[in-house]
């Protein structure tokens, strides 16, 4: 068993950590005072200024607002017809994205939208309305909205209705494109309502329904808010660790994702006030704008700091990292990482998961393409099976528990000092190349050949509408 060579520093931090209140006294004040700071709201303006603020107050160096342009959204009126064989609308949501339509069609269900459940239906979902549920099936990977929404508009279809497969939580939201007006409309309804759709189709054969939406897409900025801790023996050297602040604007977004933030807000604290003047290399704590609707904040970190790349050790990802569950590490296809992971589970006397395991939904992905290594807390050993109450109206701070909160803000501390502090990190950045080809192998992230024939659809439509346009 390893000796603690930091058990001083560990004690005054889990001390302070434990004895505060502070992650949930910020977490209150970004859910009921600021709501959902989903992108474009005052709320998102708020948060950010709020950030910058505390990492000052908490004294860190250099805490600023790092401003960019993105395409943002806003929802309208959004209705779901039933035109046959009866009539009755059905409450609905656009997701975010969804263009402004008024189209009616056939209602076409693919199950829970496995890759298998598009090839069985074929080219009959062309010019249909296709419907898919949140849930994947037993035994297969995890199938993200994004996908099914994907491959839906792949196989032809000019509609898309997302159904929560969670009793009593509502429509579950989620963005249906990246940083553009997505190509076909996409909506979502509850598991109940969706439960009542498919019975009709099962009845009577065929059910079509009309969607009307009016929703606006318009430029406007966004910012990361980044700070730093110096360090001292390898001050050419970061850690990063970050969350978004976003939340969807349908719910507060309190577990999903803020509650990862205050986390990496609360480990900024301690170690400044703690180990500031002993760190090895640097730490910068990052809050990302905008990720609920493409990664976009990542995506412009990566881009603007595109120099600095090279010198990052780790990124580690807090996404709704202070709600339920173990509080261990996920690394991100680097096995080279697992014999410092399990030598700080002993010094740190922590029952902490950690393996391995890869995800495209959140802000390390963009990292992870340039070849940055990255890892997120969670646990590795769980099975996912959904959001569960994340993405949907339910999303709130009386979810949170600030045991929750104060377990991961101490062991994303204690890792960040340990990282810090290592003289020589066991990895470093692979080339982009590398990444390419490790995406490749990965099936886990089949997702991203499919986004990608996705955007060759939204060329090839775009070109049509430019000839159309042309002469017209």
């Amino acid at each position: 068993m390893p000796t603690n060579p930091y058990l001083d520093i560990d004690r005054l931090m889990l001390g302070d950590i434990h004895t505060s209140s502070e992650t949930m006294d910020n977490l209150t004040v970004l859910c009921d005072d600021f709501g959902s700071r989903f992108g474009g709201t005052p709320g998102e303006r708020q948060a950010a200024d709020f950030f910058r603020d505390k990492f000052k107050e908490y004294g860190l160096k250099k805490s600023r607002k790092e401003p960019y342009r993105y395409a943002s959204w806003r929802r309208g009126q959004t209705t779901l017809e039933i035109t046959s064989p009866i009539k009755r609308e059905i409450s609905c949501i656009a997701l975010p994205y969804c263009p402004s339509a008024n189209l009616t069609a056939e209602l076409v269900s693919v199950g829970d939208g496995m890759p298998r459940d598009f090839e069985a239906a074929g080219r009959k979902l062309r010019g249909k309305i296709v419907m898919a549920t949140s849930g994947s099936a037993t035994g297969h990977r995890f199938v993200h909205r994004s996908e099914k929404y994907a491959r839906s508009a792949l196989a032809g279809a000019v509609g898309f209705v997302f159904m929560n497969h969670y009793d009593g939580l509502g429509p579950a939201t989620g963005s249906i494109a990246d940083n553009q007006e997505a190509i076909i409309p996409g909506i979502s309804v509850s598991k109940e309502d969706g439960s009542f759709l498919q019975r009709l189709m099962a009845r009577k054969g065929s059910v079509t329904i009309r969607i009307k939406a009016r929703n606006r897409t318009s430029e406007k900025t966004s910012w990361n808010v980044v700070a730093e801790l110096p360090g001292n023996t390898h001050p050419d050297e970061w850690i990063l660790a970050g969350c978004h602040y976003d939340g969807h604007d349908i719910s507060q977004g309190a577990m999903d994702p803020v509650s990862g933030m205050v986390c990496v807000q609360e480990a900024a604290r301690v170690l400044q006030k703690y180990a500031g003047d002993q760190l090895g290399c640097g730490i910068r704590f990052i809050a990302f704008g905008t990720e609920e609707i493409g990664l976009i904040g990542a995506k412009n970190y990566v881009a603007q700091h595109a120099d600095e790349l090279d010198q990052i050790r780790l990124y580690i990802n807090m996404d709704s990292a202070g709600g339920g569950g173990r509080k261990g590490i996920v690394m991100h296809r680097r096995p080279e990482l697992d014999a410092f992971f399990a030598n700080a589970r002993a010094e740190m006397k922590y029952d902490m998961p950690y393996g391995q395991g890869m995800s495209a939904f959140s802000d390390h992905f963009p990292f992870f393409e340039a070849g940055v290594a990255t890892c997120g807390m969670g646990d590795v050993e769980g099975v996912f099976t959904g959001r569960g109450y994340g993405h949907t109206a339910h999303d709130t701070l009386d979810k949170i528990k600030l045991a929750d909160l104060r377990e991961a803000s101490s062991v994303l501390s204690r890792l960040l000092l340990r990282i810090s502090c290592t003289k020589e990190w066991p990895t470093k950045r692979w080339t982009e190349k590398q990444a390419e080809r490790m995406m490749k192998k990965d099936a886990s992230l089949e997702i991203v050949k499919v986004e990608a024939d996705l955007v060759k659809l939204y060329r090839r439509r775009n070109r049509r509408g430019r000839r159309e346009k042309n002469h017209g």
